[in-house]
């Protein structure tokens, strides 16, 4: 009775998500508070009843229920537990379920913690909100239930695909889909914006903290899926523009966007129009990549290659949702009055400078990912765009971006002089040249680009401390004063100078890595060695081992540098028999500064065994500053005065010219 039962509270939910969504349009004009707490209830009774039906399909794969499809498909009794529990979304049904069931957690967060919103503004929100889960929800019970059985049930299943098998991929995709569906809150409330005609300071501060979580969250995503990636799939890199890594990409950075151009709103309630088709467009390009992993155009590790109907579906649905959002903002934009203006110099400008790379950014990445499709489906010819596109684009925008990320802050709201505020970084300024030009001269001047972007990874680093340091005096007042300021600086401040501090740190992981990294791989017997980097590898023994659902060939090897000995490693060749698939499992090691690491690969008909060893020096510090932005993120979304909402103002706020009757 399980999935009986699951499917049964999907329905429900639906039923649930179709009143939520309905009631406010039916009652728009009454602002009675019954009905801003009926729709609060059906949110929540909405994420009830789809978290009842999560837990019908993760009981049937912790049981093994083989009598229900999707667990036949996608698990096996001998799997370990953990991986029972992550074969809950290891396959597209699963999947699915998890996507609606923390876009129905937002909407229930909003109704229980939303008690700050206005009525009207609250009902319209939620019943925007409960409009996106219908259209979901209507996908999942049509196309995808997760609850069919089987007439026949099997013996045994299919299993897991055995790269899934990681606990990287148990918690990256829950983390992933927290950003992606996260953002459909910025969606919720920028359509709410254009219905009920007000976009002001109070709106911008409402919306920023579930733009900041699903931003925070979507980066610890991200940053799960490439060290994942770096590990298990024995290629030894972190990131390799595959067109789904690039589905999430672009929507981080356009919630990045989003995030800095609310800022404007909130303190100067401009760039009003520009912050609500960003939040548009954030949730679309979210929408963007569930329909490129679900739609079968692409093969990758990533996606979930299914029924072309599944992807007519989710595309159909973006281009109702997309649509229907850049039409109501065509029709309702025009009338929206400018904010005050501010000169070409302040903290405005440059968030503005943010705004136009990030978007730029994002058309590049999109341009790159869809170019090759829509070739693909035009003709008979393959292209692909790989690492020297990016390289060749990506990179030149980003650099501007990065060296106005620790500017922009240091400049003043509305006016501001840029002598006085470059003159409040020379100190960071000192250190990044004097950076670049000892590795120039360290290197003999043979690697200007690393000189640069080392330069440009301390300019990050230290410009973002300076703008603590100065908010507080730091040296020019008393420590017992500068104590006291640091003690009542917004903790948003402390998240700003964390996460951009924390790009810095991935900047100079990401140059160190691209720059110095070497490997080697030879043909090695057991007793042989290879040398590489100063370091010694010698090709202990391998063996047979026994896994819980594998069969394993584990490799040790012994790890020397300048004939001391380091560490030992084991790498792994694992099979498993129910999907008569190979993996390989890397031995790795890291200081939290470089990384040692080897994989074990075919045998010759000699006895020799193919070795792959890397050194990469720097390159946990890619992982390092992305988490160290999250933490900024989630520092940031603690400060009191992203959780009471906005303070009255005198003033009144920047209404529609004309509201439409």
């Amino acid at each position: 009775m399980t999935a009986e039962t699951g499917s049964f509270a999907l329905i429900i939910a639906l039923l649930i998500a179709l009143v939520q969504s309905a009631v406010p349009l039916l009652a728009l004009r009454r602002r009675e508070p019954a009905i801003a707490a009926f729709v609060r209830h059906a949110a929540i009774g909405q994420f009830v009843f789809i978290a009842l039906a999560f837990a019908c399909l993760t009981a049937a794969f912790v049981q093994s229920d083989f009598s229900v499809q999707v667990v036949a498909a996608n698990s096996h009794t001998l799997k370990p537990l953990l991986y029972k529990v992550s074969g809950v979304w290891g396959n597209h049904e699963g999947s699915m379920l998890l996507w609606v069931l923390i876009l129905a957690l937002f909407g229930a967060a909003v109704a229980v913690f939303g008690n700050n919103l206005p009525d009207r503004l609250l009902t319209t929100v939620l019943g925007t909100h409960g409009m996106i889960g219908l259209g979901f929800l209507v996908f999942i019970v049509a196309t995808s239930n997760p609850f069919v059985r089987l007439a026949d049930a099997p013996a045994e299943g299919n299993g897991l695909n055995p790269i899934l098998q990681d606990p990287g991929l148990a918690i990256h995709p829950p983390f992933l889909y927290l950003g992606y569906v996260g953002f459909s809150m910025a969606f919720s409330f920028s359509i709410a914006a254009l219905i009920e005609g007000k976009v002001d300071a109070s709106w911008a501060r409402w919306v920023r903290p579930w733009v900041l979580a699903a931003w925070c969250f979507l980066t610890i995503g991200i940053t799960l899926g490439s060290a994942w990636a770096y590990y298990t799939l024995g290629w030894g890199g972190w990131w390799f523009w595959d067109p789904v890594e690039n589905a999430s990409f672009m929507p981080w950075l356009a919630g990045t966007a989003l995030l800095h151009s609310a800022l404007v709103v909130e303190r100067r309630n401009a760039l009003l129009s520009w912050t609500i088709l960003l939040g548009i467009l954030t949730f679309s390009l979210s929408l963007i990549g569930t329909f490129l992993v679900r739609s079968g155009v692409l093969t990758s590790v990533h996606s979930f290659a299914q029924d072309p109907a599944r992807g007519t579906f989710i595309l159909v649905l973006i281009l109702i949702a997309t649509g229907g959002g850049l039409a109501l903002f065509a029709i309702r934009a025009p009338e929206m009055k400018h904010g005050p203006l501010f000169a070409a110099v302040s903290r405005e400008s440059g968030l503005v400078v943010n705004n136009v790379l990030l978007t730029t950014a994002v058309a590049t990445v999109f341009l790159g990912t869809f170019y090759p499709l829509v070739v693909d489906m035009l003709g008979n010819d393959k292209i692909s765009v790989g690492p020297p596109y990016y390289n060749m684009t990506f990179v030149p925008i980003m650099v501007p971006l990065l060296l106005v990320m620790v500017v922009g802050p240091a400049l003043r709201w509305k006016r501001d002089e840029l002598r006085a505020a470059l003159g409040r970084l020379r100190p960071a300024a000192i250190a990044a040249t004097l950076t670049a030009v000892a590795l120039l001269a360290f290197t003999l001047g043979q690697h200007f680009l690393v000189a640069f972007f080392m330069g440009l990874a301390v300019w990050l680093v230290l410009g973002s401390l300076l703008v603590l340091a100065q908010r507080t005096r730091l040296g020019s007042t008393p420590l017992a004063t500068t104590l006291r300021l640091a003690r009542t600086t917004p903790l948003a401040v402390y998240g700003l100078v964390l996460a951009h501090a924390g790009m810095g740190v991935t900047v100079a992981g990401i140059t160190g890595m691209t720059a110095w990294a070497s490997e080697k791989i030879e043909m090695l017997r057991p007793g042989q060695s290879l040398q590489l980097a100063g370091y010694d590898v010698r090709f202990r023994s391998v063996a047979e081992v026994p896994g819980p659902n594998y069969e394993a060939e584990r490799a040790i090897f012994d790890i020397s540098r300048n004939g001391k000995p380091s560490t030992q490693l084991s790498s792994e060749r694992r099979f498993y028999p129910v999907r008569r698939q190979l993996t390989t499992a890397a031995g790795i090691r890291t200081n939290l500064v470089s990384n040692v690491y080897v994989t074990l690969g075919d045998p010759d008909n000699a006895g020799a065994w193919a070795v792959r060893f890397y050194y990469h020096p720097f390159i946990p510090l890619v992982w390092i500053g992305a988490l160290m932005m999250a933490l900024g993120g989630f520092v940031s979304l603690a400060d009191r005065r992203l959780r009471v909402g906005a303070p009255q103002r005198a003033a009144q706020p920047v209404p529609f010219a004309a509201p439409a009757e």
